[in-house]
């Protein structure tokens, strides 16, 4: 069987980790294309890692708003890759790749994360994504959450929605990295009085909620006087954020070290995980921090309370609402036995429902499913084997 990944990365993430940790758990005999629109030169840092991995990796040169052009590259890359399956990640992906899937006569499936709203452009080109997904000949959906909105806004019917959920490269995350604690310190200014840690990670961008952990930080800081805040990530709302910080005269207490590539080997190595986020698919972060045994505050949005048990592997709170944030933070930095328990339950939750091979095995029986439809050119409305609906794992 061979496979194309289609998308438009800007940088090595979530949805990217997700693709890769997919290929590297599928059978021998599947092969893996990634390809990648332009992007202005920013999908060079996906496919680098692709490559890394020892898959095939296509850089593609036309994009919007050369629409045809792009269809046609696709397509042909398709066709060329003796392709059985095109997979498309985000609304660009799904637009194109299905017009490209129907020149080469496979079926096109669309893996649907969820939707931010971050900027104008963003929201209109969600609109046009939410209007498509019902084109496709099938939709993967991240959680449960997103399923429903799935069918109840895009229309899509429910036999051509599966669930296949995020997952964690466990083994990464099973120890701290050597240094990592210290490492973690160091972002703080020297002399800060900080010994405890709490994380966050993500685009700085409305939908993440940032702004309510550095408002909430204000109690947590209150409350213990050796913790700290550190926010790793990027994004337009970086100057807001950092004039919060300042304005709470938080500035030795929150940190912004930027975007990290080794987000991997920190994570173990907090106190508290929390995402404040408005809405999400199914967070990666909380997976990960799970998988490190590290406990998670996050508010109970989308997917999110699929990946975090409430009261067990860590607390789930109205979004919005910074006073619950500090209090379920400032609960867990108090309480060093409830960390480890909420941490090993964390651990164990991810062995037993978010692993690779779990989802490598959901995709291969729906692919298996697609792949005789190649030739059908069209929405195919397939059920899975013994499925009267979804599938889900």
């Amino acid at each position: 069987m061979n496979l194309v990944h289609l998308t438009a990365s800007t940088f090595y993430g979530g949805p990217e980790r997700q693709m890769i940790g997919l290929a590297r758990a599928l059978p021998p005999h599947v092969r893996t294309t990634f390809a990648a629109f332009p992007e202005g030169g920013r999908g060079e840092a996906f496919l680098a890692e692709c490559r890394a991995a020892g898959f095939a990796a296509v850089a593609l040169h036309h994009d919007f708003p050369h629409v045809f052009t792009a269809v046609r590259e696709v397509a042909e890359l398709v066709r060329t890759s003796a392709a059985d399956v095109l997979i498309c990640h985000g609304y660009k992906a799904h637009i194109l790749g299905r017009l490209a899937a129907r020149r080469a006569s496979v079926p096109a499936v669309a893996v649907s994360r969820g939707w931010t709203g971050e900027t104008r452009k963003v929201k209109l080109y969600e609109w046009l994504d939410r209007r498509h997904l019902r084109f496709m000949d099938h939709v993967v959906c991240v959680s449960d959450g997103q399923a429903a909105k799935v069918r109840h806004w895009c229309r899509v019917p429910a036999k051509r929605v599966s669930v296949i959920r995020n997952s964690a490269r466990l083994a990464a995350f099973e120890t701290a990295g050597p240094g990592a604690r210290d490492r973690l310190l160091g972002f703080f200014p020297k002399g800060a009085p900080v010994a405890r840690v709490v994380l966050g990670a993500g685009r700085f961008s409305p939908e993440k909620g940032f702004g309510v952990l550095v408002e909430a930080a204000r109690d947590i800081c209150a409350a213990h006087p050796d913790a700290g805040v550190v926010l790793f990530g990027e994004g337009a709302l970086r100057g807001d954020l950092e004039r919060q910080v300042r304005a709470l005269n938080l500035t030795d207490r929150v940190v912004l070290p930027g975007f990290r590539t080794d987000l991997d080997s920190l994570i173990g190595a907090a106190d508290v995980v929390v995402l404040p986020s408005y809405t999400e698919g199914l967070p990666n972060v909380a997976l990960e921090a799970s998988a490190a045994g590290v406990p998670v505050v996050a508010t109970a949005v989308g997917g999110t309370p699929e990946a975090i048990a409430d009261g067990a592997t860590g607390f789930l709170v109205p979004p919005g609402d910074p006073a619950a944030l500090a209090d379920r933070v400032n609960r867990l930095l108090s309480a060093p036995a409830l960390r480890a328990e909420f941490g090993t339950n964390g651990r164990e939750r991810m062995r037993a429902r978010f692993t690779f091979d779990a989802q490598a095995r959901a995709y291969m029986e729906l692919l298996g499913a697609l792949r005789p439809a190649r030739s059908v050119g069209r929405a195919s409305g397939l059920t899975l084997p013994g499925q009267a609906g979804s599938l889900s794992y």
